[in-house]
């Protein structure tokens, strides 16, 4: 199963490497990590990542395409026709076409979402849907050869859920049990809907500060 999974400056790295721990786990993947070149990439963390391939020298014809979400960057990069045409282009025959958080806005803006149901994170659900996007506010959502998962975390159960679907649910299990994904956070303030007020208020004017 050949795996592509964009980089780019300025994402959020758990959104990346969530599925690709999931997936890394799993021995049929073959796994590569692409941007335009093979220098290292800045992150929205002081962690940089570094491109196996670039876009000149990766899979041909991927059976999967990634790519990650992020801020400002990402914003940005909606309207970098060179990224938008590889996108596009390593999708074409793609068996899954896949995003985790604002990595949704790529492909809605490569044109490949449209009228499909997809998410993203929370308080870009707005912006995915006025771009023609079905959008649904959950963890993760497959319609048809589109996976899309949600904010940043939820790319494991993403990941796991794509692995399941791939390889079957046994398979998926195990990964999730070597990975002893059981998570108990310490604070109900996840979403929208269980956050208290004030905390969602300030999320939103720090998120709304960072993409202006």
């Amino acid at each position: 199963m050949k795996i592509l999974m964009m980089i780019y400056p300025g994402m959020t790295p758990l959104d990346f490497m969530g599925p690709l721990q999931v997936w890394s786990v799993w021995p049929e993947a073959e796994i590569q990590v692409v941007w335009k070149t093979t220098a290292a990439v800045a992150t929205d963390t002081p962690v940089q990542m570094i491109p196996t391939h670039s876009f000149d020298n990766c899979f041909a014809q991927p059976d999967i395409v990634f790519v990650p979400g992020g801020g400002k960057p990402t914003i940005d990069l909606m309207n970098d026709q060179d990224v938008l045409n590889f996108i596009r282009a390593k999708s074409e025959s793609a068996k899954w076409v896949t995003s985790v958080c604002t990595g949704a806005l790529l492909l809605a803006a490569a044109g490949l979402l449209q009228g499909k149901k997809a998410t993203t994170h929370w308080a870009a659900l707005a912006v995915l849907k006025d771009l023609g996007v079905d959008t649904q506010d959950a963890r993760y959502v497959i319609d048809g050869r589109f996976a899309t998962g949600g904010g940043v975390t939820a790319g494991i159960d993403f990941g796991l859920a794509l692995l399941a679907e791939m390889a079957g649910r046994d398979v998926a299990e195990a990964v999730q049990l070597a990975l002893e994904y059981n998570p108990q956070p310490p604070f109900n303030s996840g979403s929208p809907a269980t956050a208290k007020p004030e905390t969602l208020d300030r999320v939103l004017k720090n998120y709304l500060s960072m993409n202006s």
